[in-house]
C-alpha cells in the first residue's frame, strides 16, 4: 500500500505535480508577455497572444505555452498593433483630460473630473474585453471594439468579478512591511500578468460560449462572428 501512495505522490497526474505544472507555464507565459511588451506598439498583440494560451489553458487545450503564443501574436499583430495605438492614444487623452480637470477651480472641475473617471472605468473595461476577443474572434477591428463593449454590458456580473481581479495588485500599496511588498511585486513580475489572464479566461471562456456556432471546432476561432 505504501508503495501504492508514493507511486501516486510521483505521478505528474498528481494534483500537486499539476498545479506546480500550471504555475510554471504561467511563469513562462507572463516573462513571454512581458518581454515582447517592452517596445510597447507590440504590447497590444502581446497581451492578445497571452489571452490566446491561457483561454485554450482553461479549456485544458494547451500544450505548447510558447509556440501557441508566437503562433496568436504573428497572427494577430496587425489588428493588435492598430487597436493598441488607438488605446493608447485614448489613454493620453483620457490623461490629460484629467489633469485638466485635476486644475480647473470650483465645482466645474469636480464635475468634470467625475465625468473624465466615468470614461476612465470605461477604458479599463474595454481594455479587459478587447484583447481576449481578438484573440477568440476573427473580426473587423471597428467590430471587435463594439463586441467588447457589447459583452462587457450584457455580462455586467462577470464584468465587475474581472476588474476587480485586475485591480488587487493595487493592494500591495496597502502592505507596510517593505519587506514583504517588495517580495510580492516581485512575484507579480514574475506570474502576476499570466495569473490575472487565467483567472479572467475562466469567465471569458463562459462569455464566449453564448457566441459560438455549436457545430465549430473549438482548435480554431470563429470566423466573422458579431454580436
Amino acid at each position: 500500500k505504501k508503495g501504492v501512495k508514493m507511486d501516486r505522490f510521483f505521478s505528474m497526474d498528481n494534483k500537486f505535480f499539476t498545479f506546480m505544472n500550471k504555475v510554471a507555464d504561467l511563469c513562462i507565459l507572463n516573462i513571454i508577455c512581458l518581454v515582447c511588451c517592452i517596445p510597447i506598439v507590440t504590447a497590444g498583440a502581446s497581451i492578445t497572444a497571452m489571452y490566446y494560451v491561457t483561454l485554450k489553458m482553461v479549456r485544458n487545450e494547451e500544450a505548447y505555452i510558447v509556440r501557441s503564443f508566437f503562433k496568436s501574436f504573428k497572427d494577430n499583430f496587425k489588428q493588435a498593433t492598430i487597436i493598441n495605438l488607438i488605446m493608447i492614444a485614448v489613454g493620453a487623452v483620457l490623461y490629460l483630460d484629467l489633469n485638466v480637470a485635476k486644475n480647473m477651480p470650483g465645482s466645474a472641475g469636480q464635475i468634470f473630473h467625475v465625468i473624465f473617471m466615468a470614461f476612465v472605468i470605461i477604458y479599463y473595461v474595454l481594455f479587459l474585453y478587447v484583447y481576449p476577443i481578438l484573440a477568440r474572434f476573427y473580426n473587423t477591428i471597428r467590430n471587435t471594439i463594439k463586441n467588447a463593449l457589447f459583452m462587457a454590458i450584457r455580462h455586467l456580473p462577470y464584468t465587475v468579478v474581472m476588474v476587480l481581479i485586475g485591480l488587487c495588485p493595487l493592494l500591495l500599496l496597502f502592505i507596510d512591511s517593505y519587506q514583504i511588498q517588495s517580495t510580492l511585486f516581485v512575484l507579480f513580475l514574475v506570474m502576476g500578468f499570466g495569473v490575472i489572464a487565467y483567472c479572467n479566461s475562466f469567465f471569458l471562456v463562459k462569455i464566449f460560449d453564448h457566441y459560438m456556432p455549436k457545430e465549430e471546432n473549438e482548435e480554431q476561432k470563429s470566423e466573422g462572428t458579431e454580436v
